[in-house]
């Protein structure tokens, strides 16, 4: 028989979608399958860095480390609306790492890969008198390099969009019930009472991937999988300059500050094991008391009421199971963030399964995953993904396309049309196509044709997918603002 589709991918995350993207861009009949909304996991609740992992190196994770140092340059170019250069700045500490091996340490960060679009790495000076300057006054020395932010969540959102646009079927809210192996191909259930059937089936169902394999599949796990807790916290601005910051702490952690949508800066991560529900993880007041603690050791007060940071200033805060391989290290935070691609053929019914991965390396990952079956489909195309901007992202110089677009929406305004810019890239047109005014304004920044639009296009059904995966707008709304899209959405909808 003729299965219904080549690929059956079960996780709605960066390597669901990534896959998903690159297959249906070769040519192949892709079936992707999430439970909850896209990115509603792992995928959203990172630290919104596309980057080459600099504290990688100290575990001689050289190959992972180029790998991503790759790919940082090809997001780059594909899709510089949603991912951004970032300066770093990183301390120094006298009694955790000498300065020849940071010098070290940055020099080959510098060098395992080509690097186009950044600058390289400096030692610089710190002074208390300089007003940029957030710092304990103890801090006189430093090093700068750069890396990239990134929407993660949009990251994912658009992923799909572009295998939706090149064939695939996206389903959110469609859980995976199971599925058997019949000769060449699977059959599976998907919810609902449907069945479907596929000729390969990708499991990348992030923490859940070993719950897919034992209980949907009903197969012995060959490889193991390591679950590990990141929190982050999200306050006010600690400081006025566009710079992150990278701490060293004495555990051998380190912590990121990263500015972040504008009013606020961003703080994480930690590394602490999880054996629980990954759909119920949360934050740990032991884990706020740590961010909060080193943060303090090495910014001065710099909020309006002059106090150290702590707990009462959080505005968010978010926690996320990171599906790392399990390769027998004893700590947390040295647990490998490579990624492993687990083949196996049940008769002649082919079962990939991922383990681990990061979101730099996504696709990467997607291409390895169809290079494991190119056997199973002699048809398919070659890669593509390296060199086709993610929607949105067709921008040559993203400065002057802002600027471009200021002038074409005046009505929006300057700050409205940066927002659009950064979440849509030249989709916006596709948005306000016809548009001369403003409508409806459902809350603070957000009128009814964008909410239109996320619903129609990007998967939205939910205020909480609105305000925290589509947009950031949640981190300023009220309960009275969110209340509002709430009741516009179950009248429109």
């Amino acid at each position: 028989m003729n299965p219904d589709y080549d690929l059956l991918i079960i996780g709605g995350g960066i390597n669901g979608t990534g896959i998903a993207r690159d297959a249906a861009g070769r040519g192949l009949k892709v079936l992707l399958v999430e439970m909850n909304d896209l990115a509603s996991a792992t995928s959203s609740k990172s630290t919104k860095l596309i980057h080459g992992g600099l504290r990688y190196l100290e575990y001689y994770e050289f190959l992972l480390v180029r790998k991503a140092l790759i790919e940082r340059e090809i997001l780059l170019k594909v899709a510089p609306h949603l991912i951004q250069p970032l300066k770093f700045i990183l301390p120094h500490e006298q009694h955790l790492r000498p300065k020849w091996m940071i010098r070290l340490g940055l020099f080959l960060y510098d060098h395992l890969a080509r690097r186009k679009a950044l600058g390289r790495s400096r030692q610089i000076k710190l002074s208390a008198q300089d007003p940029d300057n957030p710092l304990h006054a103890r801090f006189t020395d430093g090093f700068t390099y750069y890396d990239c932010t990134v929407d993660d969540a949009r990251l994912v959102v658009l992923n799909a969009r572009d295998a939706c646009d090149r064939g695939a079927e996206i389903l959110t809210r469609t859980r995976f019930i199971a599925a058997r192996n019949k000769g060449d191909h699977w059959q599976a259930d998907i919810g609902s009472g449907k069945t479907i059937t596929a000729k390969v089936l990708i499991n990348a169902a992030g923490p859940w991937v070993s719950d897919i394999i034992d209980d949907g599949l009903s197969l012995p796990a060959h490889n193991r999988l390591r679950l590990v807790k990141g929190s982050h916290i999200i306050v006010p601005k600690l400081y006025d300059s566009g710079d992150a910051y990278i701490l060293q702490n004495k555990d051998g952690r380190i912590i990121f500050a990263i500015p972040y949508e504008r009013e606020f800066t961003l703080i994480g991560t930690t590394d602490v094991p999880y054996d629980g529900d990954p759909a119920l993880v949360h934050i740990s007041d032991e884990e706020i008391d740590y961010l909060c603690h080193h943060i303090n050791a090495y910014f001065r007060p710099t909020l309006p009421h002059g106090k150290p940071l702590s707990a009462k200033d959080i505005v968010s805060h978010y926690a996320g199971v990171r599906p790392l391989y399990d390769d027998a290290t004893a700590e947390a935070s040295a647990v490998t963030r490579d990624f492993v691609l687990a083949l196996r053929e049940l008769d002649r019914a082919p079962l990939l399964s991922v383990f681990g991965g990061k979101i730099t390396t996504f696709r990467h990952l997607a291409e390895k995953s169809l290079e494991k079956l190119e056997d199973f489909f002699p048809h398919m195309t070659a890669p593509w993904t390296a060199s086709a901007p993610l929607p949105g992202g067709d921008i040559p110089h993203m400065e002057k396309f802002i600027a471009d677009k200021q002038t074409q929406y005046p009505w929006a305004g300057p700050e409205l049309c940066t927002r659009y810019a950064r979440l849509y890239g030249t989709r916006m047109d596709q948005m306000l196509k016809g548009r001369t005014s403003a409508s409806e304004l459902i809350g603070p920044g957000l009128y009814d044709f964008e909410v239109e639009f996320l619903i129609a296009q990007e998967w939205a059904i939910t205020a909480e997918d609105i305000l925290w995966r589509r947009t950031k707008l949640g981190l300023t709304w009220s309960d009275e603002a969110v209340k509002n899209l709430e009741n516009w959405l179950k009248n429109h909808m």
